[in-house]
C-alpha cells in the first residue's frame, strides 16, 4: 500500500477511536466531572452530527483542493485540539465542545482515501479497497475498548488524552507531507451536490444509508457500557472486554462485506440480508434484554457484524454518480450514514431520560425496538432499489 494510504488508515484508526472511546469512559467521567450517560450521549451524537454536517464542504474541497490539504488541516484543528481540549476538561459541556472538533477533524479522513480510490482503481475494486481501509482502521475500535479502560486506569483518562492530541498533530503533518493528489476530473463540468439529489435510483439508497451503522455505532460507540452496566453490574474493565469483542465483530464483518457483491454478484441482496440479520439481533436484545450478560454481548456483535455493510452501499451508489461529482458523492453517502447515528445518539439520550428513572430495563428495550424497527424500514425502502455492479 501507498505511504499516504498507510497514513490516511491510521487516520482512520483515529476517527474509529474518537466516535467509539465514550463507551469506555463513562464510570470515570462521571465521577470527575460528572458527566451523565446523557450528556456523554449529547456529546457523542455531537461528533456524529458535526462530521456529518461537514461532509457537505469536505466533498466540495476533496474535488477542488483534493485530499492531502483537505484531510490534513482538519484533523491537525480538529483531531489535535480536539483532543487536547478534552484533556482538560472540567465540566460536561468541555466533553460536548471536545467532541464538536473532534468530529470536525474525523471527517475528512476516511472520504479522502474513497476518494483517491475512486479516482485512481478500476471500479470493480472499489468496494473491496473500501472495505479493506475500513476494516484495517476500524483497530480503532480495538483500541476503544479493552486498551482505552486499561490506559484510563493506568495513567488517568487526562494522560491519555493527552497522548492522543500528540498522536493526532503528527499524523495530519504526515498527511501534508505525504498525500498525493489523484489527477483532477477531465470533466470541465462543475455540478453540485443537488446534482446528485436529481438521481432518483439513489433515493432508495438513502434511508437503509441512514439507518444501516446507527445501531452498530450507536451500541459501540455509547450505550454498550451504561446498558451492560445498569443491567448486569459489570465494570470497567469487563466493560472494555465487550466492546473489544463487538469491535471485533465489526472489523470481521467489514472483511466479510468487502468482496461480497463480486462473490455472489450482487449487491442488494448482500446488504438486505445483513440488515434482515442485524434486526433479528435487535429484536432479541429486546426480548431477552436481561437474560444474561453473554449472550447480550453475542447479539450485540451480531449487530456489529451485520452494520458494517457501508463500504457496499457506497460502492452501490458510486455507480450512478458521474466521475466529476466523486468527492461530493461519497461523502453525500457518509453524511445520511454519520448522520443517522447523530440523530439516534441525541435522541437515544433523551428518550433514556425520560424511561430510565422509573424503568431501567423498558428503557434498554425501547432503544433496540426502535433500532430493530428502523433498519426494517430501510431494508424495505431499499428492496426496490436498482441491483448494480460495475
Amino acid at each position: 500500500m501507498r505511504n499516504d494510504l498507510i497514513l490516511l488508515c491510521l487516520a482512520y484508526v483515529l476517527s474509529q477511536f474518537f466516535r467509539a472511546f465514550l463507551a469506555v469512559l463513562t464510570q470515570v467521567l462521571e465521577a470527575d466531572i460528572g458527566a451523565t450517560p446523557a450528556d456523554l450521549a449529547f456529546a457523542s451524537g455531537l461528533w456524529f452530527l458535526v462530521f456529518a454536517a461537514m461532509q457537505i464542504p469536505v466533498g466540495a474541497a476533496l474535488d477542488s483542493i483534493g485530499p492531502r490539504r483537505t484531510a490534513a488541516v482538519l484533523l491537525l484543528v480538529g483531531g489535535g485540539g480536539g483532543a487536547a481540549l478534552f484533556a482538560m476538561a472540567t465540566a460536561p459541556i468541555h466533553v460536548v465542545i471536545a467532541m464538536a472538533l473532534l468530529g470536525v477533524g474525523c471527517a475528512p479522513v476516511l472520504m479522502a482515501s474513497y476518494f483517491i480510490f475512486a479516482r485512481t482503481y478500476p471500479p470493480a475494486r472499489f468496494a473491496t479497497l473500501a472495505a479493506l481501509m475500513l476494516g484495517v482502521g476500524s483497530v480503532g475500535n480495538l483500541i476503544a475498548a479493552y486498551p482505552t479502560a486499561w490506559a484510563a486506569e493506568t495513567i488517568g483518562w487526562r494522560a491519555t488524552l493527552w497522548v492522543l492530541a500528540a498522536i493526532s498533530s503528527v499524523i495530519a503533518m504526515g498527511l501534508w507531507a505525504k498525500v498525493q493528489d489523484p489527477p483532477k476530473a477531465e470533466s470541465s463540468e462543475q455540478g453540485s451536490v443537488f446534482d446528485l439529489l436529481k438521481i432518483p435510483a439513489l433515493w432508495f439508497l438513502f434511508p437503509l444509508m441512514f439507518v444501516n451503522y446507527m445501531p452498530a455505532a450507536g451500541i459501540r460507540g455509547l450505550w454498550i457500557g451504561p446498558y451492560l452496566s445498569d443491567t448486569f453490574a459489570l465494570d470497567t474493565g469487563q466493560i472494555g472486554q465487550a466492546t473489544l469483542v463487538m469491535g471485533v465483530a465489526m472489523i470481521l464483518g467489514t472483511f466479510c462485506y468487502g468482496p461480497a457483491d463480486r462473490i455472489f454478484g450482487t449487491r442488494k441482496w448482500v446488504i438486505i440480508t445483513g440488515s434482515l440479520t442485524g434486526a433479528g439481533a435487535l429484536a432479541c436484545l429486546t426480548v431477552f434484554t436481561d437474560t444474561g450478560s453473554i449472550q447480550s454481548i453475542l447479539m450485540m456483535s451480531v449487530v456489529g457484524f451485520c452494520g458494517a455493510a457501508f463500504p457496499v452501499l457506497i460502492a452501490h451508489a458510486r455507480s450512478f454518480f458521474p466521475e466529476h461529482l466523486t468527492g461530493r458523492g461519497v461523502t453525500l453517502m457518509n453524511l445520511f450514514g454519520i448522520g443517522g447515528v447523530g440523530v439516534m445518539q441525541f435522541g437515544s439520550g433523551k428518550l433514556h431520560n425520560a424511561i430510565a428513572p422509573t424503568d431501567s430495563l423498558l428503557a434498554y428495550q425501547t432503544l433496540f425496538g426502535i433500532m430493530a424497527a428502523l433498519i426494517l424500514i430501510g431494508a424495505l425502502i431499499y428492496c426496490f432499489s436498482q441491483d448494480r455492479m460495475d
